[in-house]
């Protein structure tokens, strides 16, 4: 079920894989005080650092809820995020499994920020967790706002977002739900490199809806994106190179 939030959304500050990248944590929390929605879609973790999984969540949670003071904040899962098994079994990151800070909104959540419903997919890993996400967004339909906005850590099948340059990773699952309920924005990150190789992008659009990737990459301040919904502009920042496409 849906609840409302009381802030209205005019720019939504979108990153992913940030794999434990704690500079870049810093430069989001002085990044979200000029924004109204901070959208991170997975991999905040690193299943490759020297620091314990564990301890990881625990600095990542305190940054979450730094984020949080903020802005109005929405968090997916991505496979580097994963703790151990849920009650089904499958692979769940139970450290984003809930919330008790009132703009901190995590896996399953479905909000609505004015005019816009931010629906938050879980990284499912097999046909349980699967079923959940699908059940999820066709529940978050019922009665939607004026737009619509998923997070999901792995990209569409079907858009170039999908590339890492060798080969390619779809989602068709991801593909079909979009193709079925039609949401507006969706927000992915997984593929690292999809922004840069030779014919990458850091958008699509499959149908009406806009699919985006901002990619991962060297330097101070992560790759990110910023959606103006009063503009109706998205801009990317890639470090090296920036680009604003029309949302009309």
């Amino acid at each position: 079920m849906s609840r409302t939030a009381r802030v209205p959304v005019v720019r939504i500050l979108v990153a992913s894989d940030l794999h434990y990248r704690l500079q870049h944590y810093d430069w989001l929390v002085g990044a979200a005080d000029s924004v109204d929605v901070v959208a991170l879609a997975g991999d905040l973790a690193d299943v490759v650092s020297p620091v314990p999984h564990e301890v990881q969540t625990v600095v990542l949670t305190t940054y979450l809820r730094m984020l949080a003071d903020r802005a109005s904040v929405f968090v997916a899962s991505g496979n580097h995020d994963l703790d151990g098994p849920g009650a089904h079994g499958e692979q769940t990151a139970g450290w984003l499994g809930g919330s008790d800070h009132d703009s901190l909104h995590l896996d399953g959540a479905s909000v609505d920020v004015d005019d816009t419903r931010f629906t938050v997919c879980p990284w499912w890993d097999g046909p349980v967790t699967r079923e959940e996400v699908g059940a999820q967004l066709r529940a978050a339909a019922v009665d939607r706002p004026a737009r619509w906005v998923w997070l999901h850590h792995a990209p569409p099948a079907g858009t170039p977002l999908c590339n890492d340059g060798r080969r390619t990773f779809p989602d068709q699952q991801l593909a079909d739900w979009i193709a079925e309920l039609q949401p507006d924005l969706v927000f992915c990150g997984h593929i690292h490199q999809a922004p840069w190789i030779d014919g990458g992008t850091w958008h699509a659009r499959l149908g009406k809806t806009w699919v985006f990737n901002a990619g991962k990459q060297i330097g101070k301040v992560p790759p990110h994106i910023t959606i103006d919904t009063d503009a109706a502009t998205a801009h990317w920042f890639g470090v090296f190179e920036s680009e604003t496409v029309s949302l009309a």
